[in-house]
């Protein structure tokens, strides 16, 4: 598979276009404000349930309706700016997302919440494929486009990791909905910019965009999305079954329509390319291991180490520091050793930090963990950023938008897989803690929901009895996530093996060749 090539720099300085990165560091914050707005309203979610009142259900959905529908979406909208224009659908999504985000902030039932999260799904369904398409027809110089992937991907990898600062902080000196209230701006900047800077480019013959295989898309997708998610929370059940078979069920009639529609909406033949499968594999086992560390030692550091939202929130920031220095030293390092070795690397980064975590206690220092943490994002910023460079190049321009919602879509997976399937064997492991004796049946019961439930159901209880209370669940807690560390480290270690041999062959070169 080919694409277009530019054999020395000469060549390139006439497609050099200008403002090209000012252009670019307004479609990267527009996907670090996504990646934040995935992660900030967990710490959000205690004021907002005191304002609005909540059911349980609800609270759920209001957490999770919004990664849903992303997910769902991604594919769908990748494709629709191929046709329409990546340009035009980035600007209507961004005004969009402004919009919505304002209807978020001022949001007066669980209701209205949890429409206006679903909303601000679809607004940023748009941004995130359309902007590392873009990215492909800003910067013909595949140098430089490595260079530009690896900021994008930095970005995208560190939002995680700077939501909880991020909501820390404002939480601390507003209410609630000012989290997203800061979208504004930045949106504001995104639209005034790009009508000016960022050039229009689609697919000259893009074919009809098939609604039914939209249908499909969405339903496949956020059926598998909420099945892993219920597992994780509640452990089997009938929705979780009958959610993951309706999921699996949709997603298999999309991938044999797409076989044969003369316009898919996703090319599956992209998939016979080993290098293209081995690439979305490791993206999203990547986005797996670092997104299941930052959601489980977010609550480590606060609920079991007493540490506050912001002071966790930046105890998590070397993550993001080592994805945005390797993010932007990837595309060099892949040229000057392999793509394979580079991703492999990374990987193992990932894999070895998780391992290190197995032997994490309740007093564990902060050094081991901020180092792990540090390892951590730069094996992901390596990974991520050359597998992201790797997918959009081995497809041809025309094709940049559904290449980009792939790797889109595995960042999501991964990110809904490490939270579900490293949480499922941590809550599986907790739950079985014993609690101390003269415990009520339903302060018992609280506490073996959550970590968070029995630090709070605690305060029912006589100080000795609370502490013991605390105590048991916390060690219960540590041990679980000693478990899912162990399970982390050995799947990234065999996607490390796995990813050597399925990227062999593989370059970045000035003429990007497969």
């Amino acid at each position: 598979m080919t694409t277009s090539t530019f054999k020395s720099t000469g060549h390139t300085e006439g497609v050099r276009r200008p403002g090209r990165w000012l252009a670019l560091s307004v479609l990267v914050l527009a996907v670090l404000l996504v990646a934040v707005d995935a992660t900030v309203l967990g710490l959000a979610t205690p004021f907002l349930s005191e304002d609005l009142e909540p059911t349980g259900t609800q609270l759920l959905w209001i957490g999770d309706v919004y990664s849903f529908v992303i997910a769902g979406l991604l594919v769908s909208m990748g494709s629709l700016g191929d046709r329409i224009g990546r340009k035009k659908l980035l600007l209507i999504g961004a005004t969009a997302f402004g919009a919505v985000s304002v209807l978020n902030a001022y949001a007066t039932s669980p209701e209205t919440m949890i429409v206006a999260r679903a909303l601000l799904g679809v607004a940023g369904a748009t941004l995130m494929p359309s902007t590392l398409a873009l990215i492909r027809n800003l910067f013909h110089d595949p140098r430089e486009r490595s260079l530009a992937i690896g900021i994008w991907g930095a970005m995208a990898s560190a939002g995680a990791a700077v939501g909880p600062v991020v909501g820390g902080f404002l939480l601390e000196h507003f209410w609630w909905g000012s989290v997203f209230l800061i979208n504004l701006p930045v949106m504001a900047v995104l639209v005034l910019v790009g009508v000016k800077l960022i050039p229009e480019s689609k697919n000259p013959d893009p074919g009809p965009w098939d609604l039914p295989s939209v249908a499909l898309s969405l339903v496949g997708m956020i059926g598998v999305v909420y099945a892993i998610k219920e597992l994780a929370s509640h452990g089997p059940s009938l929705d979780a079954g009958l959610a993951a078979l309706a999921g699996a069920g949709a997603l298999t009639w999309f991938v044999r329509r797409q076989l044969t529609l003369p316009a898919p909406l996703l090319d599956m033949r992209l998939f016979r390319h080993r290098g293209f499968s081995g690439a979305v594999l490791a993206d999203l086992l990547t986005i797996l291991g670092l997104s299941g560390l930052v959601f489980f030692l977010s609550q480590f550091f606060q609920l079991v180490q007493g540490r506050q939202p912001l002071e966790a929130g930046l105890a998590e920031l070397p993550a993001a520091v080592g994805a945005v220095t390797a993010g932007l030293i990837a595309g060099v390092a892949a040229r000057r050793f392999s793509v394979r070795s580079v991703v492999t690397a990374g990987l193992a980064a990932v894999g070895l930090s998780l391992a290190v975590l197995t032997t994490l206690d309740q007093h564990t220092g902060y050094p081991l963990l901020g180092a792990a943490l540090l390892v951590v994002g730069i094996g992901a910023g390596f990974s991520f950023t050359v597998t992201a460079d790797v997918i959009l190049s081995s497809v041809p321009k025309e094709q940049a938008g559904s290449a980009s919602a792939v790797s889109e879509t595995a960042y999501e997976l991964g990110a809904a897989l490490g939270i579900a399937v490293l949480g499922s064997i941590v809550t599986g492991v907790y739950r079985g803690f014993p609690t101390p004796a003269g415990v009520p049946a339903d302060v018992t019961a609280a506490a073996h929901e959550s970590l968070g439930g029995a630090v709070e159901a605690s305060g029912a209880l006589a100080p000795d009895t609370a502490t013991a209370l605390v105590s048991a669940a916390q060690e219960a807690f540590v041990d679980g996530l000693r478990i899912a560390a162990g399970v982390g480290a050995a799947v990234l270690l065999a996607t490390a093996v796995a990813a050597w041999f399925l990227l062999r062959g593989q370059k970045l070169e000035d003429g990007v060749a497969h």
